[in-house]
């Protein structure tokens, strides 16, 4: 079975990214990261990346999406700055410092990833990517 193929987990996870309460919405980005290539799941996810009540869910779902390790979860990571207000992109930015500052193998991986996306046609993932692309080279 795949994720998408699994409404009943994904319907309360989707209930959870709409809570009044950060944590619950923190929480319920962190597990949707698992299904962000189900449409339902990935507008969720834009929402709580750009979080308006709590930057932690802004990070705490940066994080997830970017422990993918996966083009998809940095694509909608780098499609937030287009949005993003100025706390929201620095919350935004420490979750892809984490990923830049970890291993070698994270680096390249990171690398490859921007790579794939330099040329997306989202000016705003393009522009991203290729400036993360820089510094990893």
């Amino acid at each position: 079975m795949s994720r998408s193929d699994s409404p009943g987990e994904l319907n309360p996870l989707l209930q959870e990214a709409a809570s009044a309460s950060w944590s619950v919405r923190a929480a319920a980005g962190r597990r949707l990261a698992a299904f962000a290539e189900v449409p339902e799941a990935a507008e969720a996810l834009r929402r709580l990346l750009l979080d308006d009540r709590d930057t932690f869910v802004t990070q705490e779902t940066a994080e997830a999406l970017l422990a993918r390790r996966d083009v998809l979860g940095l694509r909608m990571v780098l499609a937030a700055f287009a949005d993003a207000d100025d706390d929201t992109a620095d919350h935004l930015d420490d979750a892809l410092l984490g990923v830049r500052g970890g291993s070698e193998e994270d680096g390249r991986r990171l690398a490859a990833l921007c790579s794939a996306l330099a040329s997306d046609p989202d000016g705003t993932v393009r522009r991203e990517a290729r400036g993360l692309l820089g510094p990893l080279r």
